[in-house]
């Protein structure tokens, strides 16, 4: 009886996870803490942030769960001297089953201010790079294990993409196409190689002042794939003493957030979050989580108060 119920119970997970592989399939990597991996998202972020920033950012989804996505990113960004041109590198790992996808880009801006009175400016990002997915059927299959396309694949694909990223002193929008470029990408669902598809992306924040000590974010983040359902991320922060961040963020239909961080000092900041799922796969997991780290020298630049975004 106890190896029935445990052949029922791994039958339910798998059937579950399924499920929302089929309602996640052929999608980049999400994050909950996508207000501090903005140019992997827009290259039009590239340099926004005024001085030389270099962060990091660890996720594992669905712990407990043999073969749930794991991601790590890295990027790099700075402004050059004259301001309107920003350069940037970005290195993006997702590891899903048997495969692990990465992707390595180099990003580009150019910004054109807009006003001097009521500072604001309009940024172009371009990117380019390239993906590299790898497969190892070796760790395992959700079904068909017997599935004859079983081959060990390393296959190499060129990148572009593209942003638009309009920003103030207190707000954000954005707009971009990561990859443009039809790429070879892990079908979790259907356990094989498929064509990427085309992902859109629309971000957007502002910054309230409720007092001297205190700044109120509300940001989204909707990401749109063809043939997928739309992602919808709101979250919430609060700024607290340009020191302390708390908030909440809710992605649709998906799992609710809770994030905090800490300015440790006026170079480094580490942020946390904590995702729970709210479908039925929330049963057989402990929930996701997510670390970063962003290490900004400011005696390489202007010395700035804290930004918000």
């Amino acid at each position: 009886m106890i190896y029935k119920s445990s052949v029922y119970k791994s039958a339910i997970i798998v059937f579950l996870l399924l499920i929302a592989h089929e309602s996640l399939a052929q999608q980049d990597p999400q994050y909950s803490q996508y207000m501090y991996n903005t140019m992997n998202i827009n290259p039009g972020y590239t340099g926004q942030r005024d001085v030389l920033s270099i962060a990091g950012l660890y996720r594992t989804q669905w712990v407990g769960i043999d073969g749930a996505p794991k991601t790590q990113t890295f990027s790099l960004h700075s402004p050059l001297r004259n301001e309107k041109v920003g350069l940037g590198l970005s290195v993006v790992n997702d590891k899903l089953g048997p495969s692990s996808e990465t992707y390595f880009d180099a990003n580009f801006s150019y910004t054109i201010p807009l006003g001097t009175v009521n500072k604001h400016d309009l940024t172009f990002g371009l990117k380019a790079g390239f993906h590299v997915l790898s497969l190892d059927w070796s760790k395992g299959r959700y079904q068909n294990p017997d599935n004859a396309y079983s081959e060990n694949l390393n296959l190499l694909s060129p990148t572009i993409g593209a942003g638009v990223y309009w920003h103030s002193n207190k707000a954000y929008l954005g707009i971009s196409v990561p990859n443009v470029i039809t790429t070879d990408h892990y079908d979790d669902f259907q356990e094989s190689v498929a064509a990427e598809r085309l992902h859109f992306y629309i971000i957007g924040g502002y910054v309230f002042e409720l007092s001297e000590n205190t700044k109120f974010k509300p940001a989204f983040l909707l990401k749109a794939v063809t043939g997928a359902p739309l992602i919808a991320d709101f979250s919430a922060n609060f700024l607290i003493k340009e020191k302390l961040t708390l908030g909440l963020a809710y992605r649709w239909d998906d799992a609710i957030s809770g994030l905090a961080g800490f300015q440790i000092s006026d170079s480094l900041f580490i942020g946390y979050a904590y995702d729970l799922t709210t479908t039925n796969l929330n049963n057989y997991n402990s929930g996701s989580h997510e670390i970063m780290l962003r290490f900004e020298p400011r005696q390489l630049g202007r010395i700035l108060s804290p930004r918000f975004f």
